[in-house]
């Protein structure tokens, strides 16, 4: 008798993302290559434009959360039936074959890991970041480089941690890699650079390296969050 063939499924946080949730989707049908993705799960945080019809119209199921990004993965994560889950940001684009790419890992007997990255940006300076996400250390993780961890792993952590309004995937991978190897697959998601040509990439990639620094010298999550309400939401 063959053994069950695991599947796959993607969960997408979004909050009025009208626009990207097409474009996510569509790239998922188009890069896919196998039959094992078993639902997409799109789960919004109280969104008023037309990001839940978009989504439907495209064939994913929408969950209604409460906004946050911990809360509303680990929402999907619950309602979830795929023996991976493959955690996706709305403007992180996969690669071609990613879903095979994935399953392969697995099959090696990786249990948790992420894509390298890639801007859509020809900044030299945005491409320098981008490179270093090659590298296997925590400070080189976000989740615009998407997460995919099997569904048995992710529970047995508690998921993510809901007291973190931002840094929730870096918290999570942490946690996660004092008891499993982290494997780093070497073809890259696409990321919007959308946000560091609104803020300023130099100014942003700061911002960003000071939240790291902060947490690694014990700042607690409210402390994280009124940093980024402070330098980088405005």
């Amino acid at each position: 008798m063959n053994a069950k063939q695991p599947t796959i499924s993607i969960i997408i946080p979004v909050l009025n993302e009208e626009k990207y949730i097409k474009d996510v989707l569509f790239s998922i049908s188009a890069n896919a290559s196998t039959d094992r993705i078993k639902e997409i799960l799109v789960v919004d945080g109280g969104s008023t434009d037309l990001t839940i019809k978009n989504a439907q119209e495209f064939g994913a199921s929408v969950i209604k959360s409460k906004k946050g990004r911990a809360t509303q993965m680990n929402i999907g994560a619950n309602k979830a039936t795929g023996d991976i889950l493959y955690f996706l940001h709305v403007d992180s684009l996969p690669p071609k074959d990613f879903d095979q790419a994935i399953l392969n890992e697995i099959e090696s007997g990786f249990e948790v890991g992420c894509f390298q990255m890639r801007f859509n940006s020809n900044s030299r300076f945005l491409k320098f970041f981008a490179w270093c996400t090659r590298i296997n250390h925590q400070v080189c993780r976000g989740g615009d480089q998407s997460l995919f961890i099997t569904h048995k792993l992710f529970h047995h952590i508690n998921g993510f941690n809901e007291n973190f309004v931002i840094y929730e995937d870096n918290e999570f991978i942490q946690r996660v890699c004092k008891l499993r190897s982290f494997k780093i697959i070497s073809s890259s998601v696409t990321t919007s650079a959308r946000r560091y040509e609104e803020r300023g990439m130099v100014r942003l990639q700061w911002h960003f390296g000071m939240i790291h620094l902060k947490y690694y010298l014990g700042a607690k999550p409210a402390e994280l969050h009124q940093y980024y309400l402070k330098h980088i939401a405005t």
